[in-house]
């Protein structure tokens, strides 16, 4: 790729940052460009969308047309150029968010009802389960922590990483979201965990391996290897939130904890919780939360709901909470996320990149292995066959 589309790239995605703080979600390129754009003022966002078309008009069919596809749509919306929030969702990630119908979520919820026996509604018993399996607060970064190891040693049995990688673990509050992977360059991430909302021990294992281990840092890892210091592709030392390396990026993250799990490690990590004296069943709540999966399309119904139908916001956690069994506490947090300028049209990355990716992966753990380490593109995994 010619070296000063690369480049005007990166700037057009460092320029889109100064409008949005979390659009730029990670940034390792030449540092020199970065003080640069910093030390400007913010462009006018119209500007950026004329940059952004001149950059599609000297660009072919490719990976980097479909991210500047998704910057120019982002752009636009900055620009208040009035599109609609589907047609934003759809130009952002080439994929389109349509309704789910509720029958699906219904199929979801017969086949909770028979994992979870008892008294009560499906949503009482579903966080009474929860519940009982809760990581108290001030044990949460230990066992996290301990949960980590665990994770990174399988994940060397499944993707080599490089040498000198490693994360660090910090734990927030008032954030509008649950985890967070923070990747700084030079193979090194910074893991944050929301602790303001409940911690089932399942929800720290499954963050231990979406966000780190084989998830969000191990492909960031993967890519700065592969692409941009051996390659030189230095398009990838950018990851931007509105865009298709995304949802690719949340496919991967999504599928990571089958795939830890499917490589060996559940009994390990169900010792690491028994020994912090939580008693639970592994393999029973893997089947809820695998059960549940279907039930993650609310979510998108619910944004819908909000960004196009007008719905309130006690009818949009309403929904929520009977649709995906939510407490009213995590249905609020949600609806912030739902909100928030960064993340308005980022709901649509989990399920769709979840079935995306896992379709194309299936039982092939060389498929996975591409997703971490290529310049794979939604398009394919659209049109691939089922």
């Amino acid at each position: 790729m010619n070296d000063a589309i690369v480049e005007r790239y990166l700037r057009l995605g460092l320029q889109l940052g100064r409008h949005v703080e979390g659009v730029v979600d990670a940034y390792y390129g030449p540092a020199e460009l970065a003080a640069a754009v910093a030390a400007e003022p913010p462009a006018d966002p119209r500007v950026l969308v004329d940059e952004a078309e001149a950059l599609l008009a000297q660009l072919g069919d490719g990976w980097l047309r479909d991210q500047v596809v998704g910057l120019r749509a982002y752009a636009g919306a900055l620009a208040e150029e009035g599109q609609s929030y589907a047609d934003e969702v759809e130009a952002c990630y080439g994929v389109r968010p349509t309704h789910t119908d509720e029958s699906v979520f219904a199929a979801a919820h017969a086949e909770l009802e028979g994992l979870l026996p008892g008294e009560g509604t499906l949503a009482e018993r579903y966080q009474r389960a929860r519940e009982a399996q809760r990581v108290p607060a001030e044990q949460v970064e230990q066992f996290t922590a301990s949960v980590l190891e665990v994770a990174r040693e399988w994940t060397h049995r499944v993707v080599d990483l490089p040498d000198g990688e490693g994360v660090d673990l910090k734990i927030v509050r008032d954030v509008p979201w649950m985890a967070f992977c923070s990747y700084r360059g030079g193979y090194r991430s910074q893991i944050e965990i929301n602790v303001d909302l409940p911690m089932p021990v399942v929800e720290l294992l499954t963050i231990a391996a979406h966000e780190a281990y084989p998830g969000h840092h191990t492909e960031r890892c993967a890519k700065e290897k592969a692409l941009v210091r051996d390659r030189g592709l230095l398009e990838e030392s950018i990851v931007l939130v509105p865009t298709p390396q995304s949802l690719i990026a949340e496919g991967i993250a999504k599928l990571a904890p089958s795939v830890l799990l499917a490589g060996g490690a559940a009994e390990e990590l169900a010792e690491l919780a028994r020994g912090a004296g939580i008693q639970f069943d592994l393999h029973q709540a893997l089947a809820v939360e695998e059960a549940m999966e279907p039930c993650a399309w609310a979510d998108v119904n619910a944004s819908l709901m909000l960004h196009e139908e007008g719905a309130s916001d006690d009818e949009i956690r309403a929904y929520m909470e009977r649709w995906a069994l939510m407490t009213p506490q995590i249905s609020a947090h949600v609806l912030r996320f739902m909100k928030d300028p960064t993340s308005r049209t980022y709901i649509i990355c989990y399920p769709a990149g979840r079935a995306l990716c896992g379709a194309w992966v299936g039982e092939d753990g060389a498929r996975f292995r591409r997703l971490l380490s290529e310049q794979v593109r939604v398009r394919d995994l659209v049109a691939a066959p089922a």
